[in-house]
């Protein structure tokens, strides 16, 4: 049986492309499994939704920049068992060649994570997703509530002034 959340991040990237949520879903089980540990092996994954993320607003050098850590950290634990049930060899030739078009600055292209696993494919698919439209999917950043990370951010500034 697969993590909810990991069915989720793949659902998302592999279907409606809102690799916003995957970073979101994927970060909040990083946080619960393994606070703090920057090494993890879902590091790797995140990173690859924020790469994709930038590419798709056309922030080459932000993309450029994720997706690199995101290609170290997927080859670095390319045996962990978070990582069952996919291709883990297409995903990171799939990673080179996107490092590759991201250089160049090319047009933003999506593509699907390839899953081996019959059972894992099949949670994956029936995850129900909402329609969302291109323009959304895109600015999806500026659209969010962050008042609760700007006030925790305005208390530690203030915590580190007294």
């Amino acid at each position: 049986m697969y993590k909810r959340s990991f069915v989720l991040f793949l659902s998302y990237f592999n279907r409606n492309r809102d690799y916003f949520e995957c970073h979101e879903v994927l970060e909040e089980h990083w946080k619960e499994v393994a606070p703090g540990i920057r090494d993890h092996e879902l590091v790797g994954f995140i990173q690859l939704a924020t790469g994709m993320y930038h590419w798709r607003r056309g922030n080459y050098r932000g993309a450029q920049t994720i997706l690199k850590k995101a290609s170290r950290h997927l080859r670095r634990h390319r045996t962990s068992i978070y990582y069952r049930g996919i291709d883990m060899a297409t995903l990171l030739s799939q990673l080179t060649h996107i490092e590759q078009q991201v250089q160049t600055e090319a047009h933003f292209k999506a593509f699907a994570i390839s899953i081996v696993d019959e059972a894992l494919a099949e949670q994956v698919a029936t995850v129900t997703l909402p329609e969302l439209s291109t323009a959304f999917l895109r600015d999806k950043h500026k659209l969010r509530n962050r008042d609760d990370v700007l006030l925790l951010r305005a208390e530690r500034l203030a915590a580190k002034h007294h």
